[in-house]
């Protein structure tokens, strides 16, 4: 097997601002393998919010390149258990591995990773197009350039939260998530709930700091509105801790090293009460075809990641309105733009 490593920098369409910063352009890592004639792809983007840089992704990797190259294990989740302890200081870094072993492994095998899950793709969750934190005229425009997706993540974290999701609601009647990152105290979310339950939220994501435990199970308690962990739930021995303090848990890829753990998570998450969700970085169609190998598992998802970009450097899985349309290709179903 050939291991190869690749840098992109992914243009956004419009500035994109959460309450921790903006961004308008990505770095992601791209990791290529190849056997038997068959290209895997997975991917990574940089975060500086976790101090993930793509140099210190690509380090981790080039420094188990021939543990890599030689495994023999061809069984994803195989793979991942044999090399996760020279990556488990590097999630990020091992997601975009993971991916790529599954991408390679359903080619090889000439399936659909979905399938090889034994999944069936008939009731998948929708997903929602996000619209970041700007002036309130600019996110009522940027809803209306995406007029037909039935679910939208409105960003907040602002002075003016609720009204921003009052004039948000004149102009659509889709079900909105909000997602303050963080950026809420515990009176706060409960207050706000309460307000944004009849805008027809249907729930908050990490409206607390990600280390307040006991004060997310004042507000689990209280809330008038479901409460989704996202930074408080980046690993699988998070999941436990959630328990009786989020009513969803959302799965990011790259935080919890890839598609091998998150499936994990998933059912153990399943097995506390809680629902499930995965959610996107902003990232290529590498990442995003990753996710839709594990809707059919999901009672939510996030992959709008790809449709803020103004360019993308792949094909693969689709979101179009919020639906995931997926190729005649097997694996992950990715082609990397050449």
């Amino acid at each position: 097997m050939q291991l190869s490593i690749h840098r992109f920098e992914l243009e956004l369409e419009h500035p994109f601002t959460i309450s921790r910063g903006t961004t308008t352009v990505q770095p992601t890592m791209i990791v290529e393998l190849i056997s038997k004639d068959c290209h895997g792809y997975g991917e990574a983007t940089t975060n500086t919010y976790y101090g993930i840089t793509w140099e210190t992704m690509a380090e981790s990797l080039e420094s188990i390149r021939t543990k890599i190259e030689t495994n023999e294990h061809r069984d994803p989740a195989d793979f991942w258990q044999q090399l996760d302890p020279y990556l488990s200081k590097n999630r990020f870094a091992q997601c975009a591995l993971d991916m790529a072993a599954h991408d390679l492994w359903g080619k090889i095998l000439g399936k659909p990773v979905y399938r090889l899950w034994g999944l069936d793709t008939a009731r998948n969750p929708k997903s929602n197009f996000t619209i970041g934190i700007d002036t309130m005229d600019t996110m009522v425009a940027k809803l209306l350039e995406k007029p037909d997706w039935p679910i939208y993540k409105i960003k907040l974290g602002t002075p003016d939260d609720v009204a921003i999701v009052s004039e948000l609601r004149r102009h659509t009647d889709a079900i909105f998530r909000v997602d303050a990152n963080c950026a809420w105290s515990v009176d706060e979310t409960i207050e706000n709930s309460r307000k944004l339950k009849p805008l027809g939220v249907q729930f908050i994501e990490q409206p607390l700091p990600a280390d307040q435990y006991d004060a997310a199970a004042e507000v689990y308690a209280r809330s008038a509105l479901p409460i989704a962990a996202d930074e408080s739930c980046q690993v699988e021995s998070d999941v436990d801790r959630c328990a009786g303090r989020f009513h969803i848990i959302n799965i990011k890829l790259v935080k919890c090293g890839g598609m091998t753990p998150a499936r994990r998570m998933i059912d153990r998450g399943k097995q506390l009460g809680m629902q499930t969700m995965v959610g996107c970085m902003t990232e290529s169609t590498v990442g995003i075809s990753a996710i839709g190998q594990l809707l059919p598992l999901l009672d939510y998802v996030d992959m709008d990641g790809a449709a803020l970009l103004a360019r993308d450097i792949a094909l693969g899985v689709k979101v179009v309105r919020g639906e995931a349309i997926y190729p005649k290709i097997n694996g992950n179903g990715v082609t990397l733009h050449q």
